[in-house]
C-alpha cells in the first residue's frame, strides 16, 4: 500500500464513502483532534513507571478513539457502511475506572495547576485535546448527526484523563499545587 495518493495535494480528503471534503471541513476537525489526542495518549502510556494495569487501560481507550475516529469520517448517508460500535459500556468502563482511582485520592478542594511530573502533565495535555475533541465533535453535530455515544465518551474521557492526572501523581509521590487566586 502506498502511504502517498497525492490526492490531498489541493487541500481535499475524502471522506469513508467517498465523498471529498476541505481538509478544513467540521467532521475532519472532530476526527483530527480524535486523532492527536490518540497521539498524546500513546505518549503518556510510553512514559517511564507506568503500570502495566494503566497501560493496558489506555491501549483500550486507543482502540475506542480510533472507532469514534471511523464514526466520524463517515459520510452522512453512508450509514450502512459496517463500523465498530461506539456504546455505553465503553463509557460505563471509564466511570468504573473514574471510581476505583477516586477512592485512593484525597479530596479536591480547590483546582490543580498541571504539572509535577511529565505523566501527569501529559494527562493534562491529553485532557485538553479532549475538550477540544468534544467541542469540535459537538460542533458538527449541529450540522449532521453524531451518536450520542461519540460525545458522551470524550466528556468522560476528559474526567478520567483529569483523575488519572491525579492518580498518577499520588504513585509518583507529587504534591498537588492547588490554585489558590491571589486577588
Amino acid at each position: 500500500m502506498k502511504i502517498y495518493t497525492k490526492r490531498g495535494d489541493k487541500g481535499e480528503t475524502s471522506l469513508l464513502g467517498g465523498q471529498r471534503v476541505p481538509k478544513h471541513h467540521l467532521r475532519i476537525e472532530a476526527y483530527g483532534t480524535v486523532d492527536e489526542l490518540n497521539a498524546f495518549l500513546g505518549l503518556l502510556r510510553d512514559q517511564e513507571g507506568m503500570h502495566a494495569e494503566v497501560k493496558e487501560e489506555i491501549i483500550f481507550i486507543q482502540e475506542t478513539l480510533f472507532t469514534i475516529g471511523s464514526h466520524l469520517a463517515l459520510e452522512p448517508g453512508k450509514e450502512k457502511i459496517k463500523l465498530p460500535e461506539i456504546s455505553n459500556m465503553q463509557i460505563e468502563l471509564l466511570e468504573k475506572s473514574i471510581d476505583k482511582m477516586n477512592e485512593t485520592l484525597p479530596e479536591m478542594r480547590n483546582f490543580v495547576l498541571p504539572g509535577g511530573h511529565q505523566a501527569v502533565s501529559l494527562c493534562h495535555v491529553a485532557r485538553c485535546v479532549c475538550r477540544r475533541a468534544e467541542r469540535n465533535t459537538v460542533h458538527l453535530s449541529e450540522f449532521s448527526k453524531v451518536e450520542k455515544e461519540v460525545i458522551a465518551y470524550l466528556n468522560r474521557l476528559s474526567d478520567y484523563l483529569f483523575v488519572l492526572g491525579r492518580k498518577l501523581g499520588a504513585d509518583f509521590q507529587v504534591v498537588e499545587t492547588p490554585w489558590i487566586p491571589k486577588f
